[in-house]
């Protein structure tokens, strides 16, 4: 069940991550090429790999209410090729040179990214640059990727249990802000887009000045500097400055409840919170309370609702990072003959607990252990670096809290922790939807 769970969040979640203190410092320089494009080099001669990924500082967000769905439909068909990529080649060349590629879409960004061989380098700044000056933008490729991406949103969506959990959640969470929508988007709207729209799309946020270029790996920094400048440099800035929306959601005044009928077999239980967005005081606190609540089997929710009482077969709490102030997810599968109402008390009597009593100090020191040995983990891999380097870039302006960043999760105390949760798990900051199986629906 967990795994699921984890399908339905994985091109959402991007979460940042940093080296603990005393753990070695991870070396970089950036700069910016004169279209604006900002490249950030991590050099690692620890293994023959490197990792080339471009950010586009673009997500669902950023997509006009009639349109969803944009976003993510470019993720598609920017692998369609280009003037100098023939169509569909663009994974034999990858991994024809021993390599692997992949991208991702969030509510607020869109990130590509080749991991190589070493001496394959120029190939990735090459492939990257054809994705950004000259891609294929034609009827035969977007209808070619309508129907790929139609067939995903509805494996994801029908066919998978629970697999609408964060669609229905932000679409009943926000009202004004485009987090109300999620960055699959919808199938309509993709198919009543004209071949006009999609150029429009890739004009204005397919830029350099929208792009962060960033690899990590066993590269010369000298000779990296001169490729992108070769493959790069050349390509013109986009015109005007990239739109950002900037909508404030209203704050909630009043709780939000609904049923979702869904293919499944056992009744859900979904809370989801109002909190901070990425880098704010609270999020890091936030982000702890959530780890204390679900984070291993000796977590708050794991021995009291699954262990001890019984009362599901799964239960978890997910703080989603996200540049604007989101959402943090809570979120239980009922066990066996359990009722929904059951479910949901046992989640809240854990929650004012967190509200009514101060964490023990031998609780709290576990919990930064956690946070530490997570974020380590978190770099582990040189796709990791590159994308953390590019995503504190993007989010933050400041790539060096790969280094730095933990020492924020470190100031939040135990007091900082109960105050969140006085402040942000509220009835009336919340909305509760009950997943129940179909064949009940009257």
């Amino acid at each position: 069940m967990k795994k699921i769970l984890f399908m339905a969040l994985g091109a959402l979640i991007t979460v940042g991550s940093t080296a603990q203190s005393g753990a070695k410092k991870i070396e970089f320089i950036e700069y910016d090429l004169d279209n604006g494009m900002h490249v950030i080099l991590h050099e690692d001669h620890s293994t023959p790999i490197v990792a080339v990924s471009v950010l586009y500082h673009v997500g669902s967000k950023n997509e006009d209410p009639e349109r969803t769905g944009f976003a993510h439909f470019f993720e598609h068909l920017l692998f369609e090729g280009s003037e100098n990529i023939g169509r569909g080649e663009f994974f034999k060349i990858v991994q024809g040179n021993g390599g692997l590629l992949n991208a991702n879409t969030s509510f607020d960004r869109t990130f590509y990214f080749e991991v190589l061989p070493s001496n394959q380098l120029e190939l990735g700044l090459w492939l990257e640059s054809e994705r950004l000056m000259h891609a294929n933008i034609d009827e035969e490729g977007v209808e070619t990727q309508r129907g790929v991406v139609k067939e995903e949103l509805k494996q994801r969506n029908e066919n998978t249990p629970y697999g609408t959990i964060l669609n229905e959640t932000f679409g009943h969470a926000f009202v004004d802000h485009p987090y109300r929508w999620t960055p699959g988007g919808s199938p309509e709207y993709i198919n009543k887009a004209e071949l006009s729209e999609f150029m429009d799309f890739y004009k204005t946020y397919y830029v350099p000045n929208n792009a962060t270029l960033s690899i990590a790996g066993d590269i010369d920094i000298k000779q990296a500097k001169k490729w992108i400048q070769d493959y790069f440099g050349p390509i013109p800035k986009g015109e005007g400055e990239v739109p950002r929306p900037d909508i404030v959601e209203p704050k909630k005044t009043a709780e939000v409840r609904d049923t979702v009928w869904d293919n499944i077999q056992l009744p859900a239980v979904v809370m989801g919170y109002h909190m901070p967005g990425q880098g704010e005081d609270d999020f890091y606190a936030m982000s702890m309370l959530s780890q204390l609540l679900s984070q291993g089997e000796s977590s708050r929710f794991q021995k009291a609702i699954k262990d001890q009482k019984e009362k599901a077969v799964f239960v978890g709490a997910f703080p989603l990072p996200t540049e604007d102030p989101g959402l943090a997810l809570m979120f239980g599968i009922t066990n066996m003959g359990v009722e929904p109402t059951d479910l949901e008390d046992a989640m809240n009597e854990e929650i004012n607990k967190v509200k009514n009593e101060l964490i023990s100090e031998e609780e709290f020191k576990k919990l930064q252990n956690q946070m530490e040995n997570d974020f380590i983990s978190g770099n582990a891999s040189i796709r990791g670096l590159a994308e953390n380097l590019a995503n504190y870039h993007v989010y933050f302006g400041d790539a060096n809290l790969i280094n730095t960043e933990i020492d924020r999760y470190m100031k939040v105390t135990p007091e900082d922790i109960q105050r969140v949760a006085k402040t942000y798990l509220n009835d009336e900051n919340r909305v509760v939807l009950y997943y129940l199986p179909k064949s009940q629906e009257n």
